[in-house]
């Protein structure tokens, strides 16, 4: 199993443009790690390929392409079958796209993806709105953050809308592996990008990335953020598996959510009403987990 010390000391992606702290170009960076030098690289319009190339520099000692901002699963198809073509079967596809590019613009081309069970791994870095374009909500984006489209002025309370699942949306299409995972708990993503990469067919991780700009922390908190999001319960590191749901770790107590939202600017408007109805949404779905998987 391969952890901190047995990691690829190579690097794949490096001399990039991304913001000081970015959890999206690590999350990248260890992917690339796990997975070794014959990757292919498909990312669509977003953070990464913004900062990941940039003429005439490309930050990628691997195979990397840029994908339209809907078609990342569907470049993903065509590269797989073009190297299963050439009978080449070592080199892993890997499809690294945003929250917006996977649960907005790109839901359409990885399901059908699913459905053809084409074989890579498409790893989705929520940092839950669109960070590149200038920080807009996107259907990723938890209740009462602040964005430049849901704003927290005037009285507004930031976004109204819940958090999609995506996660439990894709484990519907039964996929032969799915799993949640947090760049704060870096031996659990290592460990379920390699266990992906054994499994045939398509295989999708859902993974927090904070982003110190968008998300308003300072930039040497993002990993500590990103273990605070799941010790307060509001994320869950989980895997779907042969039908089911499996907890790939379980707080014994919840760290207090006040203190995980205060910290962050986007939340710092937040009411005392407001952090209630997300205590009681993490909940009553903590309760569904327990009662269900």
């Amino acid at each position: 199993m391969l952890n901190a010390k047995t990691l690829n000391e190579e690097e794949f992606f490096y001399g990039h443009k991304a913001c000081a702290g970015c959890g999206g170009s690590l999350g990248l960076r260890i992917a690339l790690k796990v997975l070794g030098p014959k990757t292919v690289a498909v990312l669509p319009a977003g953070c990464m390929s913004a900062v990941g190339f940039n003429y005439p520099q490309l930050c990628f000692s691997n195979n990397a392409i840029i994908s339209t901002f809907a078609g990342t699963a569907s470049m993903c198809t065509g590269v797989a079958a073009g190297l299963k073509a050439k009978g080449i079967t070592d080199a892993p596809v890997l499809g690294f796209a945003g929250d917006g590019g996977t649960g907005d613009i790109g839901l359409q081309a990885l399901s059908g993806a699913i459905d053809r069970n084409d074989n890579f791994i498409y790893i989705c870095y929520d940092n839950e709105a669109y960070m590149n374009t200038g920080i807009q909500k996107s259907s990723l984006t938890p209740f009462g953050a602040s964005t430049t489209t849901s704003p927290a002025v005037k009285g507004a309370r930031g976004n109204l809308k819940t958090k999609k699942n995506l996660f439990e949306i894709i484990a519907t299409h039964d996929i032969p592996y799915a799993a949640t995972a947090s760049i704060g708990y870096m031996q659990d993503f290592i460990n379920k990008i390699e266990k992906a990469s054994k499994i045939q067919g398509t295989k999708f991780i859902h993974l927090i990335a904070p982003c110190p700009t968008g998300w308003g922390i300072k930039v040497n908190e993002t990993v500590d953020v990103a273990r605070e999001i799941v010790d307060t319960g509001l994320f869950y590191l989980a895997e779907y598996e042969n039908g089911k749901f499996s907890l790939t770790h379980k707080p014994t107590d919840f760290t207090d959510v006040r203190s995980y939202l205060l910290k962050q600017a986007r939340f710092k408007h937040l009411t005392d009403e407001d952090i209630e109805i997300i205590v009681q949404g993490r909940d009553k779905k903590w309760e569904k987990i327990l009662r269900e998987w």
